[in-house]
């Protein structure tokens, strides 16, 4: 009898731990510190706190109308995501440095989002001239791009660069400022909602910051009015 007890003593203790370890490890994905995401109006990034239902929302700045080619050669324009929320970056495919890495990383986030029609990526050729529909072909087939997914786009290099810095302030937040014929060139992820609003800046390269951004898709999924 005593043997017995013993045993389903130890088989209580054992399922108590797996438990705890389960309960553990389903702490490990990252989550936003909030209930809602900052929204950003400008340059300096600088976080602007406001109900996604209040009026003022309206009044802030939001990604104006483009129209560029993706690697498939259909058109792309803001009506591609429109009720999308998106994220998107500023890459060429012959870029030794950060670009595979950056590459890389939005690969992470097709394959977190994969199922998933509310999400899709977005990733601008810097050297439009060089990176052509076919040249872009051959390297979204490289990296496992889907196409209903990830766009990566080419098209008129000053649209492209207006929208850089212009548009998604993608380089002024480290305080540069260059001049239209300067290379454009930047690690930072930008995520907008579905309204057109830029909602957060991640740094590319940073898998934690990754990681982040994956945990705030799912908040802004989960607002209100969004």
């Amino acid at each position: 009898m005593m043997k017995r007890f013993s045993t389903n003593r130890h088989l209580i203790l054992i399922g108590i731990l797996f438990f705890t370890l389960s309960c553990n490890s389903g702490n490990d994905e990252k989550k936003s510190r909030t209930e809602f995401l900052p929204y950003y109006n400008e340059a300096s990034f600088t976080p602007i706190w406001l109900d996604p239902n209040s009026k003022e929302v309206n009044q802030l700045h939001t990604i104006p109308p483009f129209k560029l080619v993706n690697q498939n050669g259909d058109t792309v324009t803001h009506n591609t995501f429109k009720d999308k929320i998106y994220v998107t970056d500023f890459f060429f495919t012959t870029c030794p440095g950060i670009c595979p890495k950056m590459t890389s990383n939005m690969g992470v986030l097709q394959d977190a989002f994969k199922n998933d029609d509310e999400v899709l990526l977005l990733s601008h050729s810097v050297t439009p001239q060089k990176d052509t529909v076919v040249v872009l072909k051959k390297y979204a087939e490289a990296h496992n791009v889907q196409s209903v997914k990830w766009h990566l786009v080419t098209g008129n290099r000053n649209e492209i660069y207006d929208l850089g810095r212009k548009s998604y302030f993608v380089e002024e937040d480290l305080g540069l400022k260059k001049n239209a014929e300067e290379f454009l060139h930047t690690e930072n992820f930008i995520l907008v909602d579905k309204h057109k609003h830029i909602r957060g800046i991640y740094n590319g390269l940073n898998k934690t910051s990754i990681q982040q951004l994956i945990a705030d898709i799912k908040t802004l999924k989960r607002e209100k009015g969004i």
